[in-house]
């Protein structure tokens, strides 16, 4: 997998959980890794990275001219787009917030690639783009964003000749993720013991662990530099094997050898709830490695 020459990266997102930890994957692996932050991101998920001193960083205030400045300075091999703004409220704050980290960002990076003759590209994308396996029908408006930046990016591939990958991820979890996502907050009550109220718990759960995901964006870039994509190719970042809201429940029970306090039933399932997730392709030569079993384990015997 390893190229023969060093290959530079430029990732976005890269203060967040996953950027972080592909920023500090690539790296290991002999990447030479360029980020772009915002001055006013919080740094300390890149900084707790091994690889943290041999990243070079790029500030973005917003302005176009910024991100042109770090794509001439950095020449990416290939650009790692993961920046992106989670946000379920669809109020009037929220909507221009996604807009912006979800839209013109993403537009304004590829007009800067262009710029400098850099055209492959690994996109982040999301199941939630597939309510009910459908080819699209977005969970939330976040999702519809998210399809809304693959369609413009399809303008790059057709006129300028863009080579793009889209990952589409599904449950991520891992070591020291800071994130208030479901395995924390049962982790949290499998120490305090505090009755939670759940639905009935027949949703399934895709979790892929952190070190699958990273996997997955360097498999895709070497993809990318060895000329196998025309276009762009939509992939499903997923385990394989989802499991139930009762059957992850279980599995946790079984590692810590108690029972969780759930009062299962005692909520409703949210709004367009995804029962059963989609079921896309996995990119070519990757597979993976970390059992659902093995990394919840690694998480809880962790803290």
């Amino acid at each position: 997998m390893i190229s023969i020459s060093p290959k530079t990266a430029l990732v976005t997102g890269a203060t967040g959980y996953i950027g972080s930890e592909l920023a500090n994957h690539l790296a290991s692996q002999g990447w030479y890794v360029h980020v772009i932050v915002r001055p006013t991101s919080d740094l300390s998920l890149l900084e707790r990275q091994g690889t943290y001193s041999d990243f070079v960083i790029h500030l973005y205030d917003g302005a176009y001219t910024k991100l042109l400045t770090a794509l001439e300075k950095s020449q990416p091999d290939v650009v790692f787009h993961l920046a992106s703004a989670v946000l379920s409220e669809e109020s009037p704050n929220n909507i221009d917030v996604m807009l912006e980290a979800n839209l013109r960002f993403g537009v304004h990076l590829a007009q800067a690639m262009y710029c400098v003759d850099a055209t492959s590209m690994v996109n982040t994308g999301t199941f939630w783009q597939h309510f009910n396996s459908a080819p699209y029908d977005p969970v939330n408006l976040y999702a519809a964003s998210k399809q809304a930046l693959e369609t413009l990016l399809q303008y790059y591939v057709n006129a300028k000749g863009f080579s793009i990958i889209n990952l589409k991820l599904f449950d991520t979890y891992g070591e020291n993720d800071p994130r208030p996502k479901l395995l924390t907050l049962l982790r949290e009550i499998s120490c305090n013991q505090k009755p939670l109220a759940m639905s009935p718990g027949e949703q399934k759960i895709d979790l892929v662990h952190v070190n699958d995901v990273t996997r997955a964006y360097e498999v895709a870039a070497h993809r990318l530099l060895n000329g196998k994509v025309l276009g762009m190719e939509d992939y499903g970042v997923s385990s394989g094997r989802p499991v139930t809201l009762k059957a992850l429940v279980k599995i946790i029970e079984q590692i810590i050898g108690k029972e969780l306090p759930i009062q299962w039933g005692e909520r409703a399932y949210r709004e367009r709830e995804v029962m059963e997730p989609w079921s896309g392709k996995p990119i070519p030569g990757w597979v993976p490695e970390v059992s659902i079993e093995y990394g919840i384990k690694r998480l809880l015997v962790k803290h």
